[in-house]
């Protein structure tokens, strides 16, 4: 790793700068009640990999792994914790927090998933070495020894982080038989860290791909959020099709390679996917938003005269198949609601094409609401035309739109558009109980708010005037008149 290493190897020891030495006074602290009762501690993992690459922020929580019993593990942190907590115990887990700092102790172990099962069956041991070689990756299948300091790579990972190689301390069809969320996480590793797969990792995961099936959806979800919120997920993405995986929890996606889309310069509409997944900011839903945007295409797709591709309402079909495809992944209802919600108002800048007139922004604000922002930011991203002036008249657009916007909002309270009156106001000014025919009067001032902007009281009920003369109801025996 060289120099530029914050944590570099040297001999059997470490060199360890200051900005890591807090973080290590506690680890070396806890070492020593362990080596008290006649056990060791490690620094194992993620921890260790990205102290190796310099990731490792002070506040960064802890993985230890030791030769202790889960059972004496919890007696040695229940004397120096400020809070201790067992659920992962049968797991070999104990978690704890000290001075606002989070970590977890696991008893070292050598696990294995049932071929039908989704849980492992959980085997406990003495030796460090067999315990990382149930690890993942070579690059976390790294310890740091406490207290002494010594850094502990029985299978190359400070190598492999330097070369960018992704492997598996065992054969990859052992490591993903054992937990086939693996394959999984390998998507992230290639794209977090700009890691290459090794061929046979490639191939076991081809061949494997099918035992996802075993892992929770819950597990999966969380695994594909970590995923697209990397600064660039798409090699990841690419892996999860390449290797048939996608199909396992998101066949939509690699349904897209199938479908051409003239619009963008990519050849198929899931190059152009990622392509939008990549361009939008690593905030998680607008990530989602961006990876289901298109997912309504095949749908929709239908040819035209002279070759011509459209994909009619390809909104609104991707937003019922958004929400199927997250429920069934577990996500929460508001994420639901949020992420199908912006695939539905994807395109609704573009109907605005003849421009940015107060009435049209205030209808676009309307129609997005509290989404504003995450809608623009996917309007954006999803300009991935090669075409320069169709990329700079969409850029210019969206510039005024926004800058329109931002006078607009000088003038007027755009986040609370509503009629210039309320119920209440309608029916005591014409006489009305309450029923439909208020809200279809509100409806008409909301429709004058929008298209004219806000408008004294003295103006409202005068359009709420004009409109009652309108209305068969205005004569007094309409049944919703008060008498």
């Amino acid at each position: 790793m060289g120099a530029t290493s914050p944590l570099l190897a040297v001999g059997s020891g470490v060199v360890v700068p200051k900005r890591l030495t807090e973080t290590l006074e506690t680890a070396v602290e806890l070492a020593g009640l362990f080596e008290a009762r006649g056990a060791r501690l490690y620094l194992v993992g993620g921890v260790v990999r990205d102290a190796v690459l310099g990731r490792l922020g002070p506040g960064a929580d802890l993985d230890f792994t030791t030769d202790a019993l889960p059972s004496l593990t919890e007696d040695i942190l229940s004397s120096w914790a400020d809070a201790v907590w067992s659920q992962g115990k049968r797991f070999g887990t104990i978690g704890a927090e000290r001075h606002g700092r989070r970590f977890e102790v696991t008893t070292h172990r050598a696990e294995a998933y049932a071929p039908s099962s989704r849980k492992p069956k959980v085997k406990f041991s003495t030796a460090l070495e067999a315990d990382l070689s149930r690890r993942d990756f070579t690059v976390n299948a790294m310890a740091l020894s406490l207290p002494d300091l010594k850094l502990v790579d029985p299978f190359d990972g400070v190598a492999d982080l330097a070369a960018k190689r992704l492997r598996t301390p065992l054969a990859p069809e052992v490591s993903f038989t054992d937990d086939p969320l693996r394959m999984l996480r390998a998507a992230r590793f290639i794209a977090g860290y700009n890691l290459v797969p090794e061929p046979g990792l490639v191939a076991a995961v081809t061949s494997l791909h099918t035992r996802l099936d075993i892992v929770s959806d819950e597990r999966v979800r969380d695994e594909l959020d970590k995923l697209i919120v990397v600064p660039d997920p798409s090699a990841g993405l690419w892996f999860l099709v390449e290797t048939g995986l996608a199909e396992e929890f998101l066949p939509e996606l690699p349904a897209l390679a199938l479908e051409q889309d003239p619009l963008h310069r990519h050849k198929d509409v899931l190059a152009h996917t990622i392509a939008v997944v990549e361009r939008a900011k690593p905030d998680r839903i607008v990530r989602l938003a961006a990876l289901f945007h298109d997912i309504g295409k095949p749908k929709t797709r239908s040819f035209g005269p002279g070759g011509t591709v459209t994909f009619h309402h390809h909104e609104l079909v991707g937003a019922r198949m958004t929400r199927d495809r997250m429920r069934a992944l577990r996500y929460p209802a508001e994420d639901i609601e949020t992420v199908s919600r912006l695939v539905e108002l994807h395109l609704r800048f573009h109907t605005y094409a003849m421009g940015w007139t107060d009435s049209a922004v205030r209808r676009y604000v309307r129609d997005a609401g509290d989404l504003l922002a995450p809608l623009n930011e996917l309007t954006r991203a999803d300009c991935t035309t090669s075409n320069p002036a169709r990329a700079r008249s969409l850029t210019e657009r969206m510039d005024s739109f926004e800058r329109r916007l931002s006078e607009l909002r000088a003038k007027e309270e755009l986040a609370a558009i509503r009629p210039d009156l309320d119920g209440r106001d309608v029916m005591e000014h014409l006489g009305i109980r309450p029923g439909p025919l208020v809200g279809r009067a509100l409806a008409h001032l909301l429709e004058a708010r929008l298209e004219e902007g806000p408008h004294s009281r003295e103006e409202a009920v005068r359009l709420l005037d004009e409109w009652w003369a309108s209305q068969p109801e205005s004569q007094s025996g309409s049944p919703e008149r008060v008498d």
